[in-house]
């Protein structure tokens, strides 16, 4: 499946962007960008999912929305920083398929903040 993914972005890359222009460059560009995301979160498989599964257990619940729920009630009072560790290892993950040069440029502020 990888593969496929692949050689389908670089067809969008290579050739289908230089013979556009304009939108129909444009709308390359964001699938070919798509298509590497894809191919990253192939490349990640099931250990990303699973170790979220994992921290959200070790929390008590069992997925986002009930994560979302028990703070909402407050149910994590003195457990603060678990709960913050947890939520930044999902986003660490997230960016990590969706744009894995952010967290090297340090965020929407580049390095250092």
């Amino acid at each position: 499946m990888g593969e496929l993914v692949e050689a389908v972005r670089e067809f969008l890359e290579g050739d289908v962007m230089a013979a556009t222009e304009g939108r129909v460059r444009f709308h390359a560009r964001v699938a070919a960008n798509v298509l590497a995301m894809v191919e990253r979160e192939l490349a990640a498989g099931a250990g990303q999912a699973e170790e979220h599964s994992r921290r959200l257990a070790s929390l008590g619940v069992a997925s986002d929305a009930g994560l979302a729920a028990a703070i909402r009630d407050g149910r994590f009072q003195g457990r603060w920083d678990e709960v913050r560790a947890a939520v930044e290892a999902a986003v660490a993950d997230k960016l990590a398929v969706a744009n894995p040069t952010y967290a090297d440029e340090g965020g929407p502020a580049g390095p250092g903040g």
